[in-house]
């Protein structure tokens, strides 16, 4: 099977994942508008956090995103926060599915959950995007750098959401977060993963820019219209907070800099034949759109996010462990936090080979 078709669509809800539908319909008959008739439920394929559903009542579709049952990890898996994000971006030019309704009443279904509209289009899971064109794939990445740099260019207090997260200081706190998540879901020693720990903090930027960040920004991400290369959706919120944009941009250019066999990268491609922007190209688009000359300490950020995606692999395979992954191929997708530390301290050498 497919990296896409183990991906794309629904699958009949696991047994682990499931909860009674009967109190879940009186809820949503109550709290969305519209809602009506006993609901059909399948579960996401994709994702690795917070199980999704379709919900599929009185000829209308519907998605609902929960928080996971089960032993989690501190401060994970805010569903609230999700919801929260998305009714603010609701009223601004980034594309996100509407957003509908909020419970935090773990009675109704087990945890906390939101619901939003379902928004169709295309998901792409391979950053290369076969089957499409060079001139297709490329206006497809200049619609993903359009997002992203309208995501960061809103100001976040207008939006309502100065409290969101602490302004400044920002990569050096979630170096402290992700080493605490990290640790906490270890299940084997990664040397790289004990040199980025070590290495990281001592040698962070002073950049106390603030803006939205998204967090989990990649192609796999964001729902394409159809028939054209436009943005219908970013989706998968959970670790949106106020923090660092130029870092933020740097997570979503890690495809740069790994390759297919580390984790869905672009390494080793030829962009050209392609049609997409190399890594020089599309960080100078999103610099132009931000007014910015150029990104200092761009090797720092790359180094730094492939030590966070690192830690979130491994928090999946510690879901893994606690019998509570979302997605059939968690274990597949936490093995891979050796190879992205070990891309991560490979980026440190470069930093360290320059000096």
């Amino acid at each position: 099977m497919s990296l896409g078709e183990d991906f794309t669509g629904t699958m009949p809800v696991p047994a682990a994942q499931r909860f009674d539908e009967t109190r879940l319909a009186a809820w949503l008959a109550e709290h969305v508008s519209g809602f009506g008739g006993a609901p059909h439920l399948a579960q996401f394929k994709g994702g690795q956090s917070n199980p999704t559903y379709l919900v599929e009542a009185g000829g209308r579709r519907y998605v609902l995103r929960r928080k996971p049952p089960g032993k989690l990890l501190p401060s994970a898996h805010a569903v609230d926060r999700e919801y929260r994000i998305i009714a603010a971006l609701g009223k601004t030019e980034v594309p996100v599915a509407r957003a509908l309704a909020l419970c935090l009443d773990e009675s109704v279904i087990g945890t906390s959950f939101y619901v939003m509209e379902h928004v169709e289009g295309r998901v792409f899971w391979d950053p290369a995007l076969p089957g499409l064109t060079p001139p297709e794939r490329r206006e497809i990445y200049l619609a993903m750098n359009r997002t992203i740099s309208d995501l960061h260019k809103l100001d976040y207090a207008v939006l309502g959401l100065g409290d969101f997260g602490r302004p400044g200081n920002y990569v050096r706190r979630q170096i402290e977060r992700w080493t605490r998540q990290y640790l906490a879901s270890e299940t084997e020693k990664i040397p790289a993963m004990d040199r980025l720990i070590a290495w990281l903090p001592a040698h962070a930027p002073d950049d106390e820019t603030t803006s939205i960040v998204h967090g989990d920004f990649r192609i796999d991400n964001l729902i394409f219209e159809a028939h054209a290369p436009r943005v219908l959706a970013v989706l998968d919120w959970e670790l949106s907070t106020l923090g660092n944009p130029a870092s933020d941009f740097a997570y979503h250019m890690m495809a740069w800099r790994l390759g297919p066999e580390s984790y869905r990268g672009l390494l080793g491609q030829d962009f050209a034949a392609l049609g997409i922007p190399d890594e020089d190209e599309y960080r100078a688009l999103y610099c132009r759109r931000l007014g910015r000359d150029s990104i200092p300490h761009w090797d720092f950020y790359i180094a730094y996010n492939m030590f966070r995606f690192a830690a979130i692999l491994q928090g999946i395979m510690g879901r893994v462990r606690e019998g509570n992954a979302a997605n059939a191929r968690a274990v597949e997708s936490g093995a891979r936090a050796r190879a992205i530390a070990e891309a991560g301290w490979q980026q440190v050498e470069r930093i360290r080979g320059r000096r």
